[in-house]
């Protein structure tokens, strides 16, 4: 009886320890599972956000690429938001000091350091180095998104600006007209010269807008800026650590003070340039991207007499650069998956579509081969621009308040007929004090 007790107790203890292992192994595999539902979908798919601003042909590609993406790679989904304009910056800014924050964000080219510097981006130098051809993008481009010796950004293009001039006014006024080649653009005195003789107010016609009127937000620091190198100036020191001895130099008085004439004292500029003066026929002289060429095409079929010059230079022939990034912030759980949506879309097919359907300049070398007209007038004169002529803004974690001086410079000096040298000393204060509080 003892000998048979035994055996059925370790019979009982045998078939126990197989319930146990069957259990614990069920209970594993469900946790294998569990983990590979990671980003919340079913069926093992991750989701991926992408927060960005709105604009029509923009958000129209990225749906097409969106689309494309998920269709390869059925195991990751991308949820876009796309948000206001005027109200992203705070957004995003809220978004990333709690717990809602993107994985992937759109980012303005200068305001790469400053989400940089704040920790609020990873560093994307080994994405890049693994499949996402660096060497690629366009020296400028790569520059104004390195920060502390690191790429924290994958641009979705390039942005240039060029002179547009109405040749009808030009005929009309017995004006020679530009060349269209892109190193031989005229001095801001040809372009005076031109505008004195273009400009009638009393029939509602203007000489020039020389740097989309006078006012704040980035555009309108974007292209002011190019004003300041033209002449020579910088606005801050090579090190990013100071305004003062740059941005109150005599280059930039030149610039102030001609930018300032334009509106005050030959006054072919207005500052209250009607809507659409340009396409209406209106206005002689004025500056604008590639982007502006759909529109003038689809919007404003009649008008055929407009045409495209090298943009005007100074002491210096300079073009503002730089445009919307994509960046995967370090609160990100799917940073690997990220990337691939992000080089799907900034990669070089990526960026032929990107191109294609928005007709911004390219931010890759291989994408301007790509395309012949790219390589023709007028889009010839945005590239070859890009890739000589541009000079990216400030890399400086304190760049906002930097825009915000240089945009209340102009206005100081034009609208409010401040001093120059005053207008210049508080703007190298307020910049000088915003890099002393960057922590």
């Amino acid at each position: 009886m003892k000998e048979s007790a035994k055996k059925e107790g370790a019979r009982r203890m045998k078939n126990k320890a197989k319930a146990v292992y069957l259990l614990m192994a069920v209970l594993l595999a469900l946790g294998v599972l569990a983990g590979c539902s990671g980003g919340g979908g079913s069926g093992g798919k991750v989701t991926i956000t992408y927060w960005r601003h709105d604009n029509e042909a923009e958000v129209k590609a990225l749906k097409q690429l969106i689309a494309s993406f998920e269709k390869e790679h059925p195991n990751i989904k991308v949820k876009m938001e796309v948000i206001p304009y005027d109200d992203y910056e705070t957004k995003i800014r809220t978004a990333l000091s709690g717990s809602k924050a993107p994985d992937i964000m759109g980012i303005d080219g200068p305001f790469v350091a400053s989400y940089a510097h704040q920790e609020a981006v990873i560093p994307l130098d080994s994405y890049f180095a693994a499949n996402g051809d660096l060497d690629d993008i366009t020296a400028p481009v790569r520059e104004s998104l390195t920060y502390n010796g690191k790429i924290w950004a994958a641009p979705l293009n390039d942005a240039s600006v060029a002179m547009f001039y109405n040749k009808k006014l030009f005929a009309d006024n017995n004006i020679p007209l530009p060349s269209e080649n892109p190193d031989e653009a005229w001095t801001w005195e040809q372009v005076l010269e031109a505008a004195k003789k273009i400009n009638n107010p009393e029939k509602n016609t203007y000489g020039w807008d020389p740097a989309w009127g006078v006012g704040g937000g980035e555009g309108s620091a974007f292209v002011k800026m190019s004003l300041l190198w033209q002449a020579g100036a910088e606005v801050l020191s090579e090190d990013g650590k100071t305004a003062n001895g740059y941005l109150n130099s005599p280059e930039t008085k030149r610039a102030l003070e001609f930018f300032s004439g334009l509106y005050n004292d030959s006054k072919v500029a207005t500052k209250e340039l009607p809507p659409e003066a340009f396409e209406s026929g209106k206005l002689g002289i004025m500056m604008n991207g590639p982007w502006h060429l759909p529109y003038l095409v689809n919007s404003f079929p009649d008008f055929k007499d407009w045409a495209v010059a090298p943009l005007w230079k100074d002491k210096k022939q300079v073009t503002p650069m730089g445009s919307w990034n994509m960046g995967i912030t370090k609160k990100s759980k799917h940073p690997d998956e990220a990337w691939e949506f992000v080089n799907w879309v900034t990669g070089k097919e990526g960026a032929k579509v990107w191109y294609e359907v928005t007709k911004n300049l390219p931010a890759r070398l291989s994408v301007s081969e790509a395309f012949p007209e790219l390589q023709q007038y007028p889009l010839n004169i945005w590239v070859k621009q890009s890739s000589t002529y541009a000079k990216p803004r400030p890399v400086s974690p304190a760049y906002p308040a930097v825009s915000k001086a240089i945009t209340e410079l102009f206005e100081d000096v034009t609208l409010a007929n401040k001093n120059v040298d005053e207008a210049m000393n508080a703007a190298v204060e307020k910049i000088d004090k915003a890099i002393a509080g960057v922590k």
